[in-house]
């Protein structure tokens, strides 16, 4: 019997990892029933990273909390707790760009992060997990750290609003009332490597997709500067740029620990030991192309696989030849080269995640 493991990363906007492992199995399925599937969905730190860890870790609790969303409404959002006592949240469950129903570039923050991380602390949390993917602001993490009890004034010592348009008052920050972290530590996760400032940091690289223009990305970018001036830290680190300078904020004034998503996600899930045993390892995502490898779940994944098992690729779309990038034997499937076009395979990603499956499976047959 051929083992085989299905570890995709989400499609974005067309299918959850979890989805999409579920219907690549259905189309494996349907041409080889008798072989032993397993599927274990993956992420980066971002959009799907709850329910990736819910999905392969056993006793994983999802828990749901009214936090303050990036607008300033009310948002419920999941967070998991582990039987080893560790929580693991998502900052786009209750700080992501989705929950916006305008863009507001300089009034959006992460206020609600800091609340969740603090209902996990109270539910008894011993080490937290943040994925850092999908953030709506570029506050720094400041409204995270005032939910924990930091204090930001300006000059006249009242409390600044929300957003890192308002950082650009900040002219005292008093930590005495900051909650302190976990016993064992703060893990943020990442895929990106941006520091805090400047033309690739936080505000000028992820801003304009946040509604920031030109004026406004200066402006930000000029209020981190002086929000991280009075927190210290090291503002040039890889990764603190991620989630809107929310991995600057949480490192440098909460002592938190930026890490690599896809590696993290995949020892959380027990993926190496996974892989190892496995005869076939199926990994996708939406766009398969050179960034591919370097921190992303798919390139962690066909790292992770031995030589005697054999390496698919399923993608919406393939900017780039697996085997060239990998040096490896893979084998590739575009969902955009099975459906009629680009469009119709994005219209029901699911439908040809499905067929895809099964093109593997025949593949797989023929040796």
């Amino acid at each position: 019997m051929t083992r085989v493991v299905i570890a995709p990363d989400s499609f974005k906007g067309t299918a959850t990892a979890r989805d999409a492992a579920r219907a690549i199995a259905r189309g494996w399925a349907s041409v080889r029933p008798d072989d032993e599937l397993v599927l274990a969905p993956q992420a980066d730190g971002g959009e799907g990273t709850i329910d990736a860890v819910a999905a392969a870790v056993a006793g994983a609790e999802v828990r749901t909390a009214t936090v303050t969303g990036p607008d300033g409404r009310d948002v419920e959002a999941r967070w998991l707790l582990l039987d080893s006592g560790e929580a693991v949240l998502e900052l786009a469950e209750s700080s992501g760009l989705p929950l916006m129903d305008e863009l507001d570039p300089l009034g959006a923050g992460t206020r609600g992060l800091g609340e969740l991380i603090g209902v996990a602390l109270d539910a008894g949390a011993t080490a937290l997990t943040v994925g850092l993917g999908g953030s709506a602001s570029t506050d720094g993490g400041a409204g995270a750290l005032a939910a924990l009890g930091m204090t930001l004034a300006d000059a006249s010592g009242r409390p600044l609003p929300d957003g890192g348009g308002a950082l650009s008052q900040v002219e005292h920050l008093d930590r005495r009332g900051l909650r302190p972290p976990p016993p064992g530590g703060v893990r943020l996760l990442t895929d990106v490597t941006a520091p805090l400032l400047g033309p690739s940091g936080a505000a000028a690289v992820f801003g304009p997709q946040k509604g920031a223009g030109p004026g406004e990305v200066a402006e930000l970018d000029a209020a981190l500067a002086r929000f991280a001036h009075l927190l210290g830290g090291d503002p040039t680190a890889s990764g603190t740029g991620a989630a809107g300078g929310t991995g600057y904020g949480l490192s440098a004034g909460w002592g938190a620990t930026l890490v690599p998503g896809a590696p993290t996600i995949a020892d959380l899930s027990g993926l190496p030991a996974l892989v190892a045993a496995a005869d076939v390892v199926i990994s996708g995502e939406g766009r398969f192309d050179a960034t591919s490898i370097d921190g992303k779940v798919v390139g962690h994944v066909l790292g992770l696989i031995p030589p005697t098992a054999h390496a698919v690729v399923i993608a919406g779309a393939l900017g780039a030849d697996p085997v060239v990038l990998t040096g490896r034997s893979a084998t590739a499937i575009a969902l955009d080269a099975l459906a009629p076009t680009a469009d119709a395979a994005r219209a029901d990603a699911l439908h040809w995640l499905e067929v895809a499956g099964a093109r593997a499976a025949e593949l797989s047959s023929r040796g």
